[in-house]
């Protein structure tokens, strides 16, 4: 079958290349069941952090490899245990061990939800970064007439604003891509939308002033100017990417700022996203910038690996 692999060439570049012979998956069993991948989405934070062998990137040994969790098939083969999933039904699986492939055996009760009838099925193939935007909004609590500062304006940063504006907050997203924050714009969910290139984090963001930060860019050594932006008794949100978090003990504790590790996301994420999405309520589609054939992989992974800032939402057709 095909499949997008990850792999590391001769002279020890890592890259994602479209194949045409990984092997076919085992027949379902128990409660599994057989999809035929329609759709699959770029995760471009974790996929990235794999091309640049990152701190949760699997080692060398472990390639070539499929890698990837944002996949929506249909259901062609069910097990002799199967009860909630028929032939024919449409499914969002969220298995980190699904990848990019063009079948999959997956267990019902894992990490997926068959689809509503309303939803985009290829709006669906980002369902895996919006509901880490979802679980992200629900340890952060905002509250209404909160104010909640979002740092990143990628899919997940953007998506999290809508769902926090859906929660009564007044919310700032700021990025230092100009792109990224024009679509922002036209989604309309944040109360301010701002460019922090350069200058722009001192200019724009006020000591003291948000109720919580929610950091989605992951850059190195930011965490003392998210603390900084906390109110008293406020909370800062820190979603993967990093390394290692290091701020000054005493900034933290004079502010009494509590800090959250987030990332991931369960059926219930995945649930209410499905709900809230087929109703309108929460607009992915200005996200998705390409829809592209699984056998375009390569151009797009070299981009994503060289110039990430050049994509935003890539759906691979099969």
């Amino acid at each position: 079958m095909r499949a997008i692999i990850l792999r590391a060439r001769d002279d020890c570049v890592r890259e994602k290349v479209l194949v045409p012979d990984w092997p076919d998956p085992p027949p379902p069993h128990t409660n599994q069941v057989r999809i035929k991948t329609l759709y699959s989405g770029i995760t471009n934070g974790t996929e990235r952090n794999q091309l640049h062998k990152g701190n949760y990137a699997p080692g060398d040994r472990l390639l070539p490899m499929p890698t990837g969790y944002q996949t929506v098939g249909r259901v062609i083969e069910t097990g002799p245990d199967t009860k909630s999933l028929q032939i024919g039904d449409h499914i969002f699986v969220g298995k980190s061990t699904g990848g990019h492939l063009e079948y999959i055996v997956v267990a019902e009760d894992e990490l997926l939800i068959k689809l509503p009838d309303e939803v985009d099925l290829s709006e669906a193939a980002i369902y895996g970064m919006a509901a880490v935007a979802l679980n992200t909004i629900r340890n952060a609590a905002p509250q209404i007439g909160e104010k909640v500062l979002v740092v990143g304006a990628g899919c997940v940063g953007q998506v999290a604003a809508q769902f926090a504006v859906l929660q009564g907050a007044c919310v700032t997203i700021c990025d230092i891509d100009e792109p990224r924050l024009e679509i922002a714009r036209q989604i309309g969910a944040a109360e301010q939308v701002l460019n922090v290139e350069g200058t722009g984090w001192s200019a724009h963001i006020a000591d003291e002033s948000f109720d919580a930060v929610l950091d989605f860019a992951g850059v190195p050594g930011m965490e003392e100017q998210l603390i900084l932006a906390m109110k008293t008794g406020g909370r800062v949100l820190l979603i993967a990417g990093r390394d290692r978090v290091i701020y000054p003990f005493n900034l933290a504790q004079r502010r009494l700022v509590t800090v959250k590790q987030n990332s991931h996301f369960y059926v219930d994420d995945l649930e209410n996203l499905a709900r809230l999405h087929s109703r309108g309520r929460i607009d992915l589609s200005s996200l998705i910038q390409d829809v592209a054939a699984a056998e375009e992989a390569k151009r797009i992974y070299d981009t994503l690996r060289d110039r990430p800032n050049e994509l935003l939402g890539t759906v691979f057709s099969w």
